[in-house]
Parts: C-alpha cells; structure tokens; sequence
C-alpha cells in the first residue's frame, strides 16, 4: 500500500478540531507511513457485535441484540423530542395567556393616546413634512409613555414578553419599532439609535438620518392612520443621555409623528427620574402598566406542566424540592426553572430504558398503545420492566397484562391526584400558598394515603398527622395550613371556592356529588340567616359549614392525593435522580472531561480497546493515554517517567502490528517501519499541552522545569 501524499499531514494550521477526538479506530492492517498518524474523528464503522453486545441501561442486564438497543435509543429520543415539545407549547400558551391582559391593556392605552393626538390637532400631510413644529406649547409636547413594570430581577424573562408585546401591536395595526439598550448606549449616540429606528421602518435609510426622513415616510397613505410604537425593554440599561436627547427630539413632532413610549422596568417605577434629566421627564406623559409577578407565572406554570398530565412526564419530591431551590437562587426567574426542567426530561429519557413508553399517556387509548408496545419488547427488556424497585414491590406477576394495567391505574390515579391538589391549591391562595410549595409536599412519598387501595401501594401506611405534614416533631406543612384556611374562610369566599372544587373534581362523581350537597347546604344556611339576621347563628353556621368543607377535604385528600412516587412502574415516568441533575446544571466540565478522557473506551464501545481489558490500549487518543497514566502519579508527575510509560504503549502497540503484518503471507504490502523517535515525543507534547488547555494539568515552572502539577484527583 503506497503512503498518501505529503499534502495530507495534520498540521496545527489545519487541525482544527484536536479536542473533539478521544478515539482512533484500529485498522485492519499497519499505516505504511507516519501520514496515517492523521487522527480519525468518526467512530468504527463495524464493531465488533460480541464486546459491544451489552445492555446500556443502568440495570445492567444483557440484551439479545444490539440492533434493539439502538432502535429503542432512537425511540426514547423520539419520544423525548414528542415530550418536550408538547411542554414547550403548554408553556408557550400559559406566559401568551398571562401577558395577553398587559398586551390588551398597553394597546388600548395606544388607541387612546393617539385618539387625544389627533383631538388636540390632525394636520395634514403636507403640514407634517412642514420643517418647523405644528405646536410650541410644552404641555403639547408631552411623549404618551407606558412605563411597563416586570418585577423581575434578570432580563432574560423579559425578552419572550415584549418580542410577544411587540408581535402583539403589530398585529393590531400599530408601527412598531424595538430599541435595546445596546442601541441607546453612548457608544452609538442618539445619531446610532434614531438610525436604528428609521432602519426598522423605512426600506431604504438616507445617508443623513433625521426627522424629516421618518415625516416623509409617515405620511405615505399607508402609514398616517397609525401611531409608531417604540418599545425599550430594558430602561435601566440604557444611557440616560441619550434616551434623554432622543425624547427631546421626538417630542417636537410628536403631533406630526406620533411617536409614543413602551419602557420596560425591572426594579422600580422610580428608575426613569434617576435615568433621566428633569427636562426630558417633562416632556413625557407616563402610564404606569404592571405585569405578573414570577411567583404568578411559575404557579400557572406548574399547574399546566407538572400537576395536570399534560405530557405524561413527572417529577420525584426530591427533584421538586431542587428545582424550587434553584427556582429562588436565580432570583426567580421563569427562564431557569425551564432550562432545569427541560434538563431533568432529558435526563429522564437517556437514563431510562423504558421511558419511550411516556408518550402512551398522550395517546387517545392508552392501553392499546402500551399493550402493543410491550408485545413488542425483546425478553430482556421486559424483564427491566418487573425488575423495577417498584414493581418488585408491588409482587406483580411478569406479563404484558400486568404492566398495562399498572400504567393504566398510574394514569388514573395521576389525574385523580391532580384534581385533588387543583382543590388544595384553590383553597389556600386566599392564604397566600404558592402551588409549587404544595406540590412539593403532595409528591412525597412518605405522604401517602391512609388507606392504601391494593397491592398497588406498598410503602407502609401513615398516620393522619403525617399526611397533613406534621412528621417527627417538623413545622406544619402546607396542606395542614391548607386545612385551617378551609375552617375559617368567610361564606362567600367559601361557596366560590366549592365551585371551583366542583369543576376540578368533575371526573370524580362520587366527591363531586358530596360537593355539590355542601354547596346545597351552604346555600340554604345562607337563606335562613337572611330571615333570622342573628349574629349569633351566623357565626355558629359558618363554623359547621366550614368544618364540613374541611372535613371533606380531608377525605378526599386521604383518599386520592397518592403521590407518584408509591405507584407501581412509576419509575417509567418520574425522574428521580436529583444528583445527576445537579451535576449537569452546575457544571464541573473538569470533572466530566476527565471522566470522558479515562472511560472512552465505554463510551465507544469499539472492539480494539475492549480487547485490552484493565490495560490501557494504545489505539486510543494519545491524550486519553496521558491521562490513564497520570492516575498512577499523585500531586505532581515526572515529565520523564510520564514520556517513557507512553512511548512504551506507544512502541508495544507498534511492535504487534508489525508481528501481525509478518505472519499474513496474503497481504503483499510492506511492513511499516516503527515510528521515529521525534514523532513519539511530538506527540507526547501535544497531548500534554492538550491536558494544560483543558485544564487537567499545569505546565511546568523554571525552578522545577521536570515536574507537571496535577489539577484534577479522582475517578
């Protein structure tokens, strides 16, 4: 075999990617030449099927055939994808449902502005390109602008709600133009920034941008009926300079060119009097606009994605805990309790080998689904089913029946849950209870009911108190706090709150007719205490209506409120691993890189280095090598012991191609002559300084140039 062109040495000017790589394949046969050094950045096209025939799932049992694990890898992922995209649109819809009343209340405060405008005067088109000012007075010079408070502590949740805002104004006719504080900073000037808005209106922007440019344009016949809409998102960030002159400028026109102000605020409705100068506060006209607080937008959150079964995935009590925690260390920001939660689904699915099986909650019969899908597993992956903890538990018999009737009694018993903490949950916000707080102790299992249904609950029972809780001398919990809101809420509220039960509890005939009987009885109390107008009565009604109400709570609470976490096969649908979630989101990539660098290997799964058992193969990726052999060493290494260990995996892996290359009579090329000395020490540098960049080693000093300081210990 004749060695390839010069031309196709790696170099460093054409390497560009010499840290993607952890692998090269071994080749059938010995490179003739030091050009095949290139490194391979594909994997082995054909494993060997024997070494690489194991089951990946973290049960560890063996698999029949590697082709089923690599279809349902695809299934899982599909099935994530489906899963992910029916939450992101339920998210999509809850924060467009919450913003809509700001969207409606900002376009309604726009027609009524330009309304006022054109009351005071309408020019005509020919006055408005007019280079002097309609009108001197300065009450008439006043910008109409909404200041919009987010109450949010990070900008990254404003960005979706005015890009929506923006969308929202259009679409109602309006001209709308979107300045960020980058383009309000003195960096470009007022010149940059009206530049920038002329850009988002005009199709062709004249070389000198001013006033005159934008009249022009306004009063086109498609344009004059119309108000312009400049939405700042972030007022803080801006320079106030030059908001200041732009508002100036504007303000001169403002009855020729109606430009009118949307400014969002995070902190404060005081922000724009520290921002700008007195003279051009004076020349805006304000109305102050409030949108919802977080907590508001993470409880509309939580309802849709996490207590309804809108996608069929779920969350443990410890995973919930955790992401209310991060929830609250990111200054509550929607955006991070997202992110977290779309990691969590993630995990879920690449853990999981069963969790494809999620998607049969979205499915109209969800018992055909499951049925034909588990007639459909290979043997082993069955039994992964029955070896769940909670199957095991439960002493169910290993057969497709089964399974499907477990799931199905899951899905029923999560959407009876989810009624019941919907009921909870209307009962205590007139105490100010988040949703999320309630959810975090309705998902724990140690809260589970009384009297457990059948052998689908196996967890030892609890008492009453310990349901509503209070365990092992701990606070009071929410749901007790819960239950004392029911005892003392006023009739009226209390009669509203029955109805909203009513309306959850619709699928639940039997709690729903008890209710339906406590909103009879509050009703007829309420008319005998209109004729008897006692104070007295009234009072001790109240009292027995209330503790009615309570009481039924209580049941229904016992009864239904079963959390996820007792159910059987729960953990096809629950992800539990808040360790593994902690750990992708707070990031420790030395860690991970190191851990990449030392088991390549299982990750590959490829034939040549399975072969070498414990040892360290020398068809692996020189750094991997470097950093198997650094584990041998402890704070620091020697630079000429670490050379010699892997130039003799080096030379030893060499020597056995060209054994092999010897004893294969058939093969008439040339046996390749062992690698040079310089290119073994050229590579040793360069995995070595690949080490010092990805941050595993550092370099050596002048007063010990023969020793390299370990960064990174352990496994």
């Amino acid at each position: 075999m004749s060695a390839p062109p010069c031309d196709t040495l790696p170099t460093a000017a054409n390497n560009i990617q010499p840290f993607l790589v952890l692998h090269k394949a071994a080749a059938s046969s010995v490179p003739s030449s030091r050009a095949k050094r290139q490194i391979q950045t594909s994997q082995p096209s054909s494993p060997n099927p024997k070494s690489a025939n194991r089951c990946r799932q973290p049960v560890g049992k063996e698999c029949e055939d590697e082709g089923d694990l690599e279809l349902y890898e695809q299934l899982r992922i599909e099935a994530f994808h489906r899963t992910w995209s029916k939450i992101q649109s339920t998210i999509d819809e809850v924060l467009r449902a919450i913003n809509l009343k700001l969207f409606d209340q900002v376009l309604q405060w726009a027609k009524e502005s330009f309304a006022s405008v054109r009351a005071i005067a309408e020019p005509h088109r020919t006055e408005v390109q007019q280079p002097y000012p309609l009108l001197t007075d300065v009450i008439c010079r006043r910008i109409p602008t909404a200041f919009v408070l987010t109450k949010n502590a990070e900008f990254v949740d404003d960005i979706t709600t005015f890009h929506d805002l923006a969308g929202h104004m259009k679409f109602n006719g309006c001209h709308v133009v979107k300045l960020s504080a980058a383009e309000l900073s003195a960096k470009h000037g007022v010149g940059g920034c009206f530049r920038s808005l002329l850009r988002q209106l005009l199709s062709d922007v004249p070389d000198v941008a001013d006033v005159s440019a934008l009249a022009s344009w306004y009063c086109e016949a498609g344009n004059f009926d119309q108000p312009i809409i400049v939405i700042i998102d972030d007022l803080e960030q801006c320079s106030g300079d030059v908001l200041g002159e732009l508002v100036m400028m504007l303000s001169e026109w403002v009855f020729k060119i109606p430009v009118f102000f949307v400014m969002g605020i995070a902190t404060t409705l005081d922000a724009p009097k520290k921002l700008l100068s007195s003279e051009a506060l004076q020349r805006l006209e304000p109305c102050k606009l409030t949108l919802g607080s977080p907590s508001d937008r993470l409880n509309a959150l939580v309802e849709a994605i996490l207590v309804k079964p809108c996608a069929g995935f779920c969350i443990s009590h410890e995973v919930a805990l955790f992401l209310r925690n991060y929830f609250f260390r990111h200054d509550g920001t929607i955006t991070s309790f997202i992110t977290a939660l779309r990691l969590a689904c993630s995990k879920h699915f690449s853990m999981e080998p069963l969790s494809f099986l999620c998607i049969g909650m979205l499915e109209e019969d969800s018992e055909e689904f499951w049925h034909d899908k588990f007639e459909s597993l290979p043997q082993a992956i069955q039994k992964c089913a029955f070896d769940l903890p909670s199957s095991k538990n439960a002493n169910n018999s290993n057969n497709s029946c089964n399974m499907v009737e477990g799931l199905s009694r899951l899905l029923k018993l999560q959407k009876d849950w989810s009624s019941v903490l919907l009921c909870l949950y209307e009962a205590g916000r007139h105490d100010k209870v988040q949703l999320l707080d309630i959810f975090c102790e309705a998902v724990n299992p140690d809260l589970q009911t009384e009297n457990a249904p059948d052998s689908y609950l196996f967890a030892s029972k609890v008492t009453c108190e310990n349901l509503l809780g209070v365990k092992s001398g701990s606070a009071k919990g929410f749901i007790a706090q819960v239950m004392n809101t029911v005892r003392y809420l006023p009739t009226e509220i209390l009669l509203h709150v029955l109805e909203v039960w009513s309306i959850h509890l619709d699928g639940m005939s039997e709690i729903n007719e008890r209710v339906k009987e406590l909103q009879s009885t509050t009703i007829g109390a309420d008319s005998v205490r209109a004729k008897r107008r006692s104070t007295a009565n009234t009072g001790n009604g109240t009292v027995v209506l209330n503790e009615k109400a309570a009481a039924l709570l209580q049941d229904v609470v016992r009864k239904y409120l079963v959390p996820v976490g007792c159910l059987p096969f729960h953990e096809i649908i629950c992800f539990k691993n808040v360790d593994i979630l902690q750990s992708a989101l707070i990031g420790n990539p030395r860690r991970m890189i190191q851990l990449d660098l030392l088991k390549s290997q299982s990750h590959l799964k490829c034939s040549c280095c399975s072969r070498s058992g414990a040892a360290v193969s020398g068809s692996l990726h020189d750094t991997s090598i470097m950093c198997n052999l650094a584990q041998e060493y402890g704070d620091v290494i020697n630079l000429h012991d670490w050379y010699t260990a892997f130039e003799g995996i080096i030379k030893s892996t060499n020597s056995k191609a060209k054994r092999k290359s010897y004893s294969s009579p058939s093969k008439k090329s040339k046996p390749t002559p062992p690698e040079a000395e310089g290119m073994i020490q050229a590579r040793f540098c360069r995995a070595v300084t690949e080490m010092q960049i990805t941050g595993l080693v550092r370099m050596p000093s002048k007063r010990r140039p023969d020793l390299v300081q370990r960064i990174t210990f352990g496994p």
